[in-house]
């Protein structure tokens, strides 16, 4: 990225210069700045601009430097910049206060007079990092093109910006973004900072040349599915009417409202509202029952049909569903006495539940015990559910909150380590008890249906990535598992922020991280796609989670990074992908090819593609988003085999993201 160094400029100027698309990161000179603490502490907690403090002890002495650097800090400075000749108290301050905020340290050195030899260099490089530096900074001054290339092979893999003041030294400020510094330094035209420095328009055209970034504003995400059919379903089991605001049609959701018919509910849509007359207690005698393409609908149904049918049925599905083998569910189901014929749709079941007291293995998932929860309360008897090796717990979790709203009490327990018990960290849950008191009923409600983090993931990827992304109707205290996404951008080093209900997400330099989908494998496409960008190799948990999904999607995404050009491989339950970041790709020619790929029929496959097309080269001529260089593989766009499969999800996604 470039960061655009910014001195003498007064508070509103400063704000106007923020606002400006072309300054993508920038340095604010502290020491060379007249503004009151107020205006500092406004200006690093109220943007979405990554920004370094620098406040430079040469220029202001140590205590004032130590005062404005605090200021900055505590509000929320994304990186703080300290000489590496600061005394040893105030670096140990410094050091203190960045780790209690969340700042990542720069610990710089210069020297204005040469280029020391490399052996020096890398000494004071190391005495950086052992001074806390994040990423070290080491600036020099060139006197001829020895001392250029000098500074560059001072690059050895860790975080570091390193490059050479001086006109020789002027290619190093690009020459340091190919070596694989997270960003580089330009000035404001006819204003530089140092010598040699280039302006940042010039700078941008450089790197980026007429490649366009994505900015998108005001999204509006589609209704969560997750939510949408649970609520469908409890509120046709219900006496009375509900009424559930926020839908927004998919297939997945079509299903379960069709669902809801055949069990002798009646349906009406207004725009976004769907009203509901259920059926109270009342049983039904259906031979077969059709649950469209949506593994969460036929694992709620099949305990349901074990609860409220008077005999056997078959439940029926379509497409990729009946590809998919439903893991465990006869096993499970076999000890409450219900016998399940065939592991993929259709099936039989066959028998009535035997409530009591089981324990069952969640390794295949929660669906199936959403299910057990959904139609136990329905029985005389009360129920114990013991959970070992849960996986997907959030939305065992949504299961019970959506319940709750219909009158439904379940009570539970967590068992987990220290980490689940002090962080609340599903990751770290052994085990959960449900308990289900018996002769319960569902009744009427009015329910509003979250946003969908599941979709809005995809488009909060592509700002972190590319630019910026503005999305609305998301619930950031959501119980969803995709909400995951946002500490996963964080954790990568984008900006996520919130403000006037919308979730905004920009752009930062982006390095590896390291993450474990198993309660969230929904978002392991786009996720794998992030990693890609991120400089270093990320590792992503939870790779046996995406078996049975619409696609084998562990191969899947396998097959896709491949085709990108980016290397990946699976060790265990991880995928360890080596990423690196969109300025390095641009400038070295590791742009991701292009070229024909398939989705598996799988809408989150589908998504992850269109966001990964967003970097991959232009083909040679193209007027949309020429690069300066071209992909080490095809060059030219990406095209998906079956787009139609988001309607799985987000039949909008396609527009909205056009």
């Amino acid at each position: 990225m470039i960061c655009t160094s910014i001195q003498h400029k007064s508070y509103e100027e400063i704000l106007a210069l923020l606002d400006d698309p072309w300054i993508e990161m920038a340095e604010i000179r502290l020491d060379r700045c007249e503004l009151s603490d107020e205006e500092i502490e406004d200006l690093f907690a109220n943007t979405d601009t990554p920004l370094i403090a620098t406040c430079r002890i040469s220029e202001v002495g140590a205590e004032e430097a130590e005062r404005r650097l605090g200021v900055a800090v505590r509000a929320g400075a994304r990186f703080a910049d300290l000489e590496v000749e600061a005394d040893a108290g105030f670096s140990k301050r410094f050091r203190a206060i960045c780790e209690e905020c969340g700042t990542e340290i720069i610990r710089s050195f210069h020297d204005f007079s040469g280029t020391p030899d490399l052996e020096y260099l890398q000494q004071v490089r190391d005495r950086c990092y052992r001074y806390g530096a994040d990423i070290a900074k080491v600036v020099v001054t060139a006197h001829n093109a020895e001392d250029a290339t000098r500074i560059i092979e001072l690059y050895d893999g860790h975080p570091l910006v390193a490059f050479a003041m001086g006109d020789a030294g002027r290619s190093t400020r690009i020459e340091c973004l190919k070596a694989g510094a997270p960003f580089s330094y330009a000035c404001l035209p006819e204003e530089a900072t140092a010598p040699g420095q280039i302006d940042y328009i010039t700078m941008h055209r450089e790197v980026y040349g007429n490649w366009r970034g994505f900015f998108r504003n005001s999204l509006q995400m589609p209704a969560s599915k997750s939510f949408a059919q649970r609520a469908i379903i409890a509120a046709a089991l219900a006496d009375g009417r509900s009424h559930l605001r926020g839908y927004s049609p998919c297939a997945d959701s079509e299903s379960a409202l069709e669902v809801a018919r055949t069990l002798g509910a009646k349906v009406r849509i207004d725009g976004s509202t769907l009203t509901i007359d259920g059926i109270g207690g009342a049983h039904t005698s259906l031979e077969t029952l059709h649950t469209g393409e949506s593994g969460l609908l036929t694992r709620l149904m099949i305990p349901l049909m074990a609860t409220i049918n008077d005999g056997p049925v078959t439940i029926t599905g379509e497409k990729t569903l009946t590809r998919r083998p439903l893991k465990g569910v006869s096993d499970i189901m076999a000890s409450f006495g219900v016998i399940v014929r065939e592991n993929t749709v259709p099936m039989r079941v066959e028998g009535r539940i035997i409530p009591g007291v089981a324990e069952i293995s969640g390794k295949d998932g929660s669906q199936l015990i959403s299910g057990l929860l959904t139609a136990l309360p329905l029985f005389d008897k009360p129920s114990t559910l013991i959970v070992t090796d849960p996986k997907s717990i959030p939305y065992m979790f949504i299961t019970c909150d959506v319940l709750k709203h219909f009158g439904i009490k379940i009570s539970s327990e967590m068992e987990g380590d220290a980490k689940m018990l002090e962080e609340q960290d599903w990751s770290g849950c052994t085990g959960v008890t449900f308990k289900i008191r018996g002769g319960q009923m569902y009744h009427a409600a009015d329910f509003d249906i979250e946003g969908d983090w599941s979709s809005a993931a995809n488009f909060l990827v592509a700002g972190a990535i590319f630019g910026k992304a503005e999305v609305l109707g998301l619930d950031t205290s959501s119980l969803q598992a995709d909400l995951s996404i946002a500490d996963i951008l964080v954790e990568a080093g984008a900006v996520v922020s919130e403000m006037d209900g919308a979730v905004c997400v920009s752009r930062a330099p982006l390095e590896a991280f390291e993450v474990d989908l198993n309660n969230a494998p929904d978002i392991f496409p786009i996720v794998s796609v992030l990693a890609a960008f991120c400089a270093g190799e990320s590792v992503i948990s939870g790779v046996g989670r995406l078996v049975g999904k619409e696609s084998d999607r562990a191969s899947a995404i396998l097959e896709m990074l491949s085709g990108l050009g980016v290397q990946a491989f699976v060790v265990g339950d991880d995928l360890h992908v080596c990423g690196e970041t969109l300025t390095s790709r641009l400038l070295n020619g590791q742009l991701l090819r292009g070229g024909a790929f398939t989705s598996h029929a799988d809408h989150r496959m589908a998504m992850a593609l269109r966001i990964a097309a967003l970097g991959a080269a232009p083909a040679a001529g193209s007027s949309a988003g020429q690069a300066p260089a071209q992909a080490a593989g095809p060059a030219g766009p990406i095209t998906i085999d079956d787009t139609t499969c988001v309607a799985k999800s987000f039949p909008g996604f396609w527009e909205m993201f056009d």
